[in-house]
């Protein structure tokens, strides 16, 4: 017996999307500003691969804040970890020197073969700061050049620099005008990356699998082919590994597993743990800041600094990255298995990092029916499932999650026939 194994009337897809407009969170919803849907349950607690929400009611989440959460809720070691260093010192300022910085930059540099680290806040600061680091490299290096190409389809943050640099249409629609000195060409497309690079091009910036558009991975004959592009050109190669890096796709980087070497690497997500940490960095000339052209009050501080170093503690271990694998795996069959009941489409990705694309656009009805599962899912696209369990996540929380979706598939299934019928009659 699952936790969820009394089965509900199926509702209506009508009825999944009122139940997710719905809240039990009190009057302080409406002092909260509406910058993302979210549905009624309030969380209040965590552990591993699930979460309890104010009724005690459990989920087995699959999203782990798209990722962030590497090690899953709340992981003892990370806990013990933030406690202690919080009791000593949390944050004597970014323009002070502490020992959690210093350890962890030297740690990053050292298991990424890199030879300068920066801590930042978030993915968006650290591709935003890749981003001024390149065109700084271009004014030394490429006679001012200053003109990055990007990936169609790409997302890499939420300020209006990223947002620029994203091509993304959910967001640069909305955010114009956008910002000059982005060339956008499609994806896994050498020629036209090839053509787009001019005199004026310094970098190229991409995702080794670009998330928010579905989960699409780069071929690595692509991606050889742009480091060789690089190198020809004389300009940089930067890669976001803000959602692949840290252990997601069953390696340290996603470009160890591609077998490539960028000069500048953007990390996030899964570095903090869950707190809000992420790093750039840089090898070669590329690290050609100067004293005072980064800063930010919370960079570096000493209590994320604390969380990163026990991150990387998991995920520098073998045995850790071989179980990332193995389990990857384990729910890339399970998941095929679910596509081909159900008779949806391609399944994308790599380690523990999984998109399923769907035979119609019901991803959101998909998420909706699998949380009255018990199940916390994503959708980047209305097409497509997202999968970013915590990467200590096991084969008996890949088997139970299984069997949520394949019911909240049946759901929406069942209310799609309902809606056909109601249109007949």
């Amino acid at each position: 017996m699952t936790l969820f194994g009394l089965r509900r009337p199926a509702p209506s897809l009508d009825d999944l999307a009122f139940e997710a407009g719905q809240t039990d969170a009190g009057d302080g919803v409406e002092c909260l500003m509406s910058g993302v849907e979210r549905p009624q349950q309030v969380f209040v607690r965590g552990q591993g691969s699930w979460l309890w929400d104010s009724n005690d009611r459990a989920y087995l989440d699959f999203s782990q804040a798209g990722g962030a959460n590497s090690l899953g809720h709340s992981p003892s070691a990370l806990v013990k970890a933030i406690a202690g260093q919080a009791q000593a010192l949390i944050n004597p300022g970014f323009n002070l020197l502490n020992r959690g910085m210093l350890s962890l930059a030297e740690r990053l540099c050292a298991g990424t073969a890199s030879d300068q680290a920066y801590l930042l806040n978030s993915g968006s600061e650290a591709c935003e700061a890749a981003i001024k680091l390149a065109r700084k490299w271009g004014q030394r290096h490429r006679g001012g050049a200053s003109r990055i190409i990007v990936a169609r389809q790409g997302c890499h943050g939420r300020s209006l620099a990223t947002i620029s640099a994203s091509d993304s249409a959910n967001l640069t629609n909305r955010f114009a005008p956008l910002l000059p000195g982005f060339d956008p060409v499609p994806f896994n497309d050498l020629p036209a990356l090839h053509a787009a690079v001019d005199a004026q091009t310094v970098a190229i910036m991409l995702e080794p699998i670009q998330s928010d558009a579905g989960v699409i991975p780069a071929s690595e004959h692509y991606l050889k082919g742009v480091e060789r592009l690089c190198r020809e050109l004389g300009i940089l190669l930067i890669l976001d590994e803000v959602q692949t890096g840290i252990g997601r796709c069953g390696t340290l980087l996603a470009e160890q597993a591609f077998g490539v070497r960028a000069d500048i690497v953007v990390l996030g997500k899964g570095l903090g743990g869950g707190v809000p940490l992420a790093a750039l960095l840089a090898r070669g000339t590329a690290c050609c800041f100067d004293a005072g052209e980064l800063g930010g009050t919370h960079h570096g501080n000493a209590l994320m600094s604390a969380a990163g170093l026990v991150v990387l503690d998991s995920v520098q271990d073998r045995a850790f990255l071989q179980h990332v694998n193995d389990n990857g795996l384990h729910l890339r069959e399970g998941l095929a298995r679910l596509a081909h009941r159900y008779g949806h489409g391609e399944l994308r990705g790599q380690g523990l990092f999984w998109g399923l694309s769907l035979s119609d656009e019901s991803a959101d009805a998909v998420v909706k029916a699998a949380l009255h599962e018990g199940l916390l899912l994503n959708a980047p696209q209305p097409d497509c499932l997202r999968f970013t369990p915590a990467l200590t996540v096991s084969q008996a929380n890949i088997d139970e999650m299984l069997v949520r979706l394949a019911r909240a598939f049946s759901r929406v299934r069942t209310a799609q026939v309902q809606c056909r019928k109601g249109i007949a009659v």
